[in-house]
Formats: structure tokens, C-alpha cells, sequence
């Protein structure tokens, strides 16, 4: 009997570990880590190669299929520049909601990052609305 007990509680486990993975939190560090390293102009293999380890392992950390561990985490934020909390922005809004569709997974895309760093530099406030318009009215047009 004990030892039925034991396989029972063993393969029980083992069925719970296969059943762990990434959560939704997972998710919003790695978007966050790609929305720092994108804004430092760096690359996947910039970053893997700064950690010592391949950019697929970024790739899987930024779409949240793995788990980032607290020591890497913490390296992370040093080579971006940022405080570990600032990974985790986000995380709260978007875990009460479900959605995704907070600024910080809109600027995941290389080309949304590159027109709103370009949209800041722009002084003049009239052009800025010119191009807010501008492009709300193509948007409009393809609905």
C-alpha cells in the first residue's frame, strides 16, 4: 500500500510540473524586456550575448513560453538600464483585464517604437496633430 501511495504522489507531481507554465505575468516581463531592449536599440543576440546565452532563450523569455529566474531578471534590468520593478509595469492592469492591449504591447513592435521615438522629436505641435489625423484617417479608411 505504501508504495502504491508514493507512485500515486509522485506521478501526481509530475503531472503538476508538466501543468506549470508561464502565466500571463510571464508574458508582460518578457513584452517588457523587448519594449527596453528595442528602445536601446539592441538586438536579441546583443542581449543574449551580453547574459551568456543564446537569443532563442531571449526569443522564449520575450513571448513569455519561459519563465524569467530572479538572477537573470536582475541582470536584464542592469544591462537595459532599468529598475527590476519597471519589467513588471503593466502587470497588474493586464492580469485584472485579460486584454493585451496596454501601451506597453503596442510598443513591442520595432515599427510602433520607431514612429513614436520619431513622433517625439517632432517640435512643433501643429505637425504632431497633422500627423495624428494623418494617420487615424488611414486607419479609418481601412475599417
Amino acid at each position: 500500500m505504501y508504495k502504491t501511495a508514493v507512485r500515486h504522489n509522485f506521478w501526481d507531481w509530475i503531472d503538476s510540473m508538466k501543468s506549470r507554465g508561464p502565466q500571463s505575468l510571464d508574458k508582460v516581463v518578457g513584452r517588457n524586456i523587448r519594449v527596453h531592449r528595442l528602445a536601446k536599440g539592441m538586438s536579441q543576440t546583443d542581449l543574449a550575448t551580453e547574459l551568456g546565452i543564446t537569443f532563442q532563450q531571449i526569443q522564449k523569455y520575450e513571448k513569455g513560453t519561459n519563465r524569467v529566474g530572479s538572477g537573470r531578471l536582475f541582470e536584464i534590468s542592469v544591462i537595459l538600464g532599468v529598475s527590476v520593478l519597471t519589467l513588471f509595469e503593466g502587470g497588474k492592469a493586464t492580469l485584472a483585464k485579460g486584454d493585451d492591449t496596454s501601451p506597453f504591447s503596442l510598443l513591442a513592435d520595432p515599427l510602433s517604437l520607431r514612429l513614436v521615438q520619431a513622433f517625439s522629436e517632432i517640435a512643433e505641435r501643429r505637425t504632431r496633430h497633422s500627423l495624428v489625423d494623418l494617420l487615424e484617417s488611414m486607419k479609418s479608411r481601412k475599417n
